[in-house]
């Protein structure tokens, strides 16, 4: 039948497509890795240095996890290709449907995939952490970081990663002043270090009992989580640190604690804080973490040879021109004044349907690279 001959064209199309992406990610030669890696932790002095061995276990995990991925892209094809066959020799237009989402989801799935190579920064497969910080506007702009908060975690929740709030300080009557989260999962910070940047809303105010058309402006700090195998000296001398009760409602975003800790580095003025661990030391561990990823975060887009040679970290960091709008009113818009990127449906886009945007980003710095 017709509508099946074009439906397996279109899909046998692509199969050039998925074998050069097994190429790239160097199929073949993932399972030697794998079997060569776990040798080694099969040998009895494999834990004498831990922190090489949790390196050695992370690198079989993503290559498994890579390998896993680009199996199942295969099986989904042939799955699909097999669907088709069947349906055309049957002349079963019922099947038709379910052969058609099949096809767009091979295809979907060999553009995540093709992105994901492009991951291939020093950080990207690490987990990252994201700061929101209200703009001017009072209640309004506090309101848009709770907004964005929750697209966010939607969006963490879509792609099956873990999101942990570390600390939040709630906004005056509405919304939050700030939050910081923790988004785990395999190249986080590679898909989200691309958010970095103001983000701007345009609506109708619900808090103007007038009706009046708003703009507010909130910013988004994304950096890599780093483990503890990457050394960054801080000297306590360069630290201070204040321990205060948390505060605010808490409820859906966190559980009030009566030991969080704020760390000023201040040869920087980088102020980081946590308040969501059990206790002030645990506290102080992750905002100590979260001040090192700043640091590397900083050293890295500066280009500077050490961490010792960020000054005036507060100006870089600073407002500027938006990196993305969402506009409710008079029409609805998300557009990424970076790429052109544009979505109509801002509320899917509130849901956490960020992919589109987010991928318009990665292929257009792919494209300048190469």
């Amino acid at each position: 039948m017709l509508q099946f001959e074009e439906l397996k064209l279109e899909l046998t199309e692509i199969f050039p497509s998925i074998k050069d992406l097994g190429e790239a990610v160097g199929i073949d030669k993932i399972s030697q890795e794998i079997k060569s890696l776990e040798k080694d932790t099969a040998n009895p002095d494999f834990w004498d240095d831990p922190a090489s061995s949790q390196k050695i276990l992370q690198q079989i995990s993503i290559l498994k996890n890579r390998q896993g991925k680009y199996r199942n892209l295969l099986a989904l094809y042939e799955d699909t290709l097999a669907l088709i066959e069947l349906a055309n020799e049957e002349e079963d237009l019922s099947l038709l449907p379910e052969a058609q989402f099949d096809v767009e989801k091979t295809k979907k799935e060999l553009e995540s995939q093709r992105l994901e190579i492009l991951l291939n920064g020093e950080f990207d497969s690490n987990n990252a952490i994201l700061t929101f910080h209200a703009g001017a506007g009072g209640t309004e702009a506090q309101d848009w970081v709770d907004m964005l908060y929750r697209m966010y975690c939607r969006w963490g929740e879509r792609h099956d990663y873990k999101v942990k709030t570390l600390d939040y300080l709630d906004g005056e009557g509405a919304g939050l002043k700030s939050v910081s989260i923790l988004v785990e999962g395999l190249n986080a910070y590679g898909y989200l270090k691309s958010e970095t940047g103001v983000h701007r809303l345009v609506r109708v105010s619900p808090f103007d009992s007038s009706g009046r058309r708003h703009t507010s402006f909130a910013s988004l700090e994304v950096m890599p989580e780093i483990d503890d195998n990457i050394k960054v000296d801080i000297s306590p001398d360069d630290l201070k640190m204040d321990v205060f009760r948390s505060s605010g409602a808490g409820g859906q975003h966190i559980n009030k604690t009566s030991s969080a800790v704020r760390l000023t580095h201040l040869p920087t003025g980088i102020v980081v804080a946590c308040q969501n661990e059990r206790s002030q030391h645990q506290n102080r561990e992750v905002a100590l973490k979260m001040l090192k990823s700043k640091l590397i975060e900083i050293k890295e887009r500066e280009h500077l040879e050490k961490v010792e040679d960020i000054k005036g970290v507060q100006k870089e960091i600073g407002w500027g021109s938006q990196i993305r709008s969402y506009v409710f009113m008079p029409y609805t818009l998300v557009k990424d004044h970076r790429t052109g990127y544009e979505m109509g449906n801002i509320n899917a886009v509130m849901d956490g349907d960020l992919d589109g945007l987010i991928n318009a980003y990665l292929k257009q710095e792919a494209e300048n690279k190469f």
